[in-house]
């Protein structure tokens, strides 16, 4: 497969398909300066990027949709031109609160429809608008989940084309299986969205995807922020990484570069999330190189199954899905 900065869409199981390269919008509301959402995307476009990745919970899908719509309005891109990820966040799982939530995105965005509507989680929360409840010992409030009949409301929106393909993040095996076993299914997933990097290259979970025909999209593929509220920092920072940084050397490029690459080139879709415009410039400058095969090899002998975000405050909801091998 040749990809080009102009071609590097793959084929989905539903006859769509999604550009590799994305951008994430993902950002901490408290501490982001408002307008960086909509600066960042705007800029994004201009260099190249199609895909862009984002949720009702990042607080920022109307900045997103505005930096879109004027790029439309500019003549630089025909809403076709663009793939939006939006997501289902835990406390709208009940089936008749699915369509509501995807509105309430399309309403914010100012879209009729996203090309990919993803369960952000396997794990459903206490139905309603505060998006984290708790109770007043400040315990999370979990909800019964049922991952099948929330799947059922997503294949409505599909059907109601409110979305192009639906999706999910961050499931494991197991709930994949529930899912594409389900009796009466109508729509597979066409994409599962996990944590993926040379540190954590998940083989067995991208085998069982690959075997299914359900793209992976790989969040935090430079590794993740040094947020101690829900990173993980034991692990050491991937951007160091002495073979990243020799084999960018060969190329004149960055390891963030040599790290994006590595999943694109292995059909891994990547959405690192960056509002610093000369990063997002670089992040898109992987389709002038490519890696030779033992280069390949050897970075997926990085891997040493750590993750950078666990959710451990979540790890006891009955449907925490990182206690599985995979």
């Amino acid at each position: 497969m040749s990809l080009t900065a102009e071609r590097h869409s793959i084929p989905l199981n539903d006859g769509n398909t999604m550009p590799l390269m994305g951008i994430g919008t993902y950002a901490d509301p408290k501490t982001t300066p408002k307008g960086l959402g909509y600066e960042s995307v705007k800029v994004a476009i201009d260099v190249g990027y199609r895909h862009i990745d984002g949720a009702l919970v990042y607080f920022n899908e109307h900045e997103v949709g505005q930096a879109i719509r004027e790029k439309i309005a500019e003549g630089k891109v025909k809403r076709e031109d663009i793939f939006y990820c939006g997501k289902l966040w835990n406390t709208f799982h009940p089936p008749e609160l699915v369509r509501p939530s995807l509105e309430r995105t399309l309403k914010t965005l100012q879209m009729d429809y996203v090309d990919l509507y993803v369960v952000e989680l396997p794990m459903a929360f206490k139905p309603g608008d505060t998006f984290y409840p708790k109770d007043d010992n400040g315990k999370h409030i979990f909800h019964k989940t049922d991952l099948c009949a929330t799947w059922e409301a997503m294949e409505a929106c599909k059907d109601a084309g409110l979305t192009k393909s639906i999706g999910v993040s961050n499931f494991n095996r197991r709930q994949l299986e529930l899912i594409l076993n389900k009796p009466g299914l109508k729509h597979r997933p066409v994409s599962n969205q996990i944590e993926c990097h040379p540190y954590f290259t998940q083989p067995k979970l991208l085998e069982y995807c690959r075997q299914k025909e359900i793209v992976v999209i790989g969040y935090s593929p430079l590794g993740t922020s040094r947020d101690e509220s829900w990173v993980n920092l034991t692990c050491p920072p991937l951007l160091k990484d002495d073979l990243l940084i020799s084999i960018g050397k060969k190329y004149n490029k960055t390891a963030a570069q040599i790290a994006l690459r590595f999943n694109v080139q292995r059909g891994v879709a990547v959405i690192p999330k960056s509002f610093n415009p000369d990063r997002i410039k670089e992040n898109f400058q992987i389709f002038d190189f490519s890696l030779t095969e033992n280069e390949m090899k050897a970075i997926e002998g990085l891997n040493t199954n750590v993750r950078f975000v666990e959710l451990k405050m979540w790890g006891d909801h009955p449907e925490y899905p990182f206690h599985d091998e995979y």
